[in-house]
């Protein structure tokens, strides 16, 4: 059957279940059943959506194997009605080579995984054992789901604009469910901050939620970071380590900055998201995990792919469901409510309730926030800092936001690329703060690594 005797398995033993097997072609159903009845598996076989539908709402069975195109009722129709009919049963789709866009659909849909004809038994049996053990897993603990949404906003998330509304009803509508879910959206925006919301609005959400920067770990210890290593593996592994992989068991591992994941590294991680086994650096054994992964990134992936740099089919993995986040400049009706909430932080450390002057409040609105909240939040905390009798004034304001004098960027910057009004921003703020990189990492709400990569993309290495 599988190789079993590779993988270390951390919950019970799943013996083969009973498989319901829908498919069209008599054919291949005749040789799928028979192959996996001789592997032990206990299958009923249907020959379309509908039949099947109707089947599964008369017997009990442990997992669904569907073709995705069937007459009467198709599988992305038959994934949908058993994700709300009996949601812990997981679903396998078999696809055709290249019809990636339908396992999407499927996955969003409801489905577990997804295999892409021509297969092999083996490979049937081995999606199905993973369907098994996840079915068992979910069966045995069942946390109830917490609302991550109440009264309209998200925990951490200010703004009640229309842009911000629709963010949090796609947390409200994704954080059930066990899909994976790419974030997007600029610097600052609060990714992170979306996807402690789906971990907290989760049946996981008594798990851990394990978050990692790919651009914060160097590119030759990410793969030991995710996947853990033995002792002896490289050159300072004086003692074994369990991965973040292993260490999200049964939560939510968030992996921030995905489009940043070295090249050579994602086709490990695809084969780990799709077997749900990984093998630690240095080891040749496999280990079994269980966790829901939500990525996000700051840049295009598509263009990633379209450039050499990111793995069509990875993305394919990761972008089941997808929350945009708007820039703060796209919702500037939010930036007064987000400096009250900040204003508010910093009075309840201080026991000072702090206030924006008229024209401080003026200058926040007009300027354009390229560095998103976080650049806000920032500005806020130092402006609180310098400020006394409990006003923040025009004086207490970084040089950028003092500066501003209109509320959009000018004709010239509007028709510049993003890359060139960042790079025209960050200039601003380093010739603000005298080329001190520390402090201008600071006022841009980045780590120090970043705006480093940031420099040398955009060729910045002096005041000259």
């Amino acid at each position: 059957m599988m190789a079993e005797k590779h993988i270390q398995l951390d919950s019970i033993p799943v013996p083969p279940g009973k498989v319901l097997l829908v498919e069209d072609d008599d054919d291949t159903r005749t040789a799928l059943n028979e192959a996996l009845d001789d592997l032990g598996f206990d299958v009923e076989a249907r020959g379309d959506g509908a039949a099947g539908f109707e089947y599964a709402s008369l017997r009990e069975f442990d997992v669904v194997l569907t073709d995705i195109k069937m007459p009467k009722m198709d599988g992305l129709e038959l994934c949908r009605r058993l994700n709300g009919d009996r949601p812990h049963v997981p679903v396998v789709v078999m696809t055709a080579f290249g019809d990636l866009e339908s396992a999407l659909g499927a996955l969003r849909a409801g489905a577990f995984d997804f295999i892409t004809k021509p297969f092999t038994i083996e490979q049937v049996s081995q999606a199905l054992q993973r369907a098994l053990r996840h079915g068992a897993q979910s069966s045995i603990v069942v946390r109830p789901a917490t609302t991550p949404v109440e009264g309209g906003g998200i925990p951490g998330l200010i703004g009640s604009s229309t842009a911000m509304q629709a963010v949090a009803q796609a947390v409200v509508s994704a954080a059930p469910t066990e899909a994976t879910v790419l974030i997007t959206g600029e610097s600052g925006t609060g990714k992170e901050l979306v996807a402690r919301a789906l971990h907290a609005g989760s049946r996981r959400a008594q798990g851990p939620f394990v978050p990692v920067s790919c651009a914060a770990v160097p590119s030759e210890m990410l793969e030991a970071e995710l996947f853990g290593h033995v002792r002896g593996a490289f050159t300072g592994a004086n003692e074994a380590r369990v991965g973040l992989l292993r260490q999200a068991e049964g939560g939510t591992l968030f992996l921030d900055e995905i489009g940043d994941m070295p090249l050579e590294l994602q086709p490990k991680l695809l084969r780990a998201l799709q077997e749900r086994a990984l093998r630690p650096v240095g080891s040749t054994q496999e280990f079994a995990f269980d966790v829901r992964l939500v990525a996000a990134t700051n840049r295009d992936l598509t263009r990633a792919i379209q450039e050499g740099k990111f793995r069509e089919d990875l993305y394919f993995r990761l972008n089941v469901l997808r929350i945009h986040l708007p820039a703060l400049r796209e919702r500037a009706g939010d930036v007064q409510e987000l400096a009250t909430h900040f204003l508010g932080r910093a009075s309840n450390g201080s026991g000072v309730e702090y206030r924006l002057t008229p024209e401080a409040e003026r200058r926040l609105l007009k300027y354009p926030w390229p560095g998103n909240v976080r650049e806000l939040q920032n500005c806020i905390e130092a402006a609180v800092a310098l400020a006394s009798g409990g006003f923040v004034g025009v004086d207490e304001l970084p040089t950028s936001v003092r500066a501003s004098r209109s509320p959009h960027w000018g004709p010239a910057e509007q028709n510049q690329s993003l890359e060139a009004v960042e790079r025209r921003h960050i200039l601003l703020v380093l010739d603000a703060v005298s080329w001190n990189k520390a402090e201008a990492a600071r006022t841009l709400g980045i780590d120090r690594a970043t705006l480093y990569r940031k420099l040398r993309r955009y060729g910045i290495d002096s005041p000259s």
